[in-house]
């Protein structure tokens, strides 16, 4: 089983903008639209295939909320700080896009 992170290691992982929620990793990213937060997704499903470690998605209009941890160890690992540095990288220097409404 994997060993689950605490300390140092966990708050260099937050430092990137992601927050511990419940025992996992949480970051909102935001879109200009529908379509490109689908996008997104679409490229996060591909990573999870190739890592093999799939996170929990949801997907609403121009946003996109990712949670990941390591089921059998009941925390996060380094799996979900690799999963996490991946993700990033897909998100690239875009910053976030705030809707007209305040959603």
């Amino acid at each position: 089983m994997a060993e689950v992170l605490t300390g140092e290691r966990l708050r260099d992982a937050l430092a990137g903008g992601w927050s511990v929620v419940d025992h996992k990793l949480r970051r909102e990213y935001r879109f200009p639209d529908f379509a490109a937060a689908l996008d997104f997704v679409n490229k996060i499903g591909s990573v999870a295939e190739e890592l093999g470690h799939h996170p929990d998605i949801l997907l609403s209009w121009g946003r996109v909320r990712v949670e990941t941890w390591t089921h059998d160890a009941d925390g996060i690992t380094e799996k979900d700080l690799l999963l996490a540095q991946r993700i990033d990288g897909l998100w690239g220097d875009r910053p976030l896009v705030t809707h007209p409404n305040g959603l």
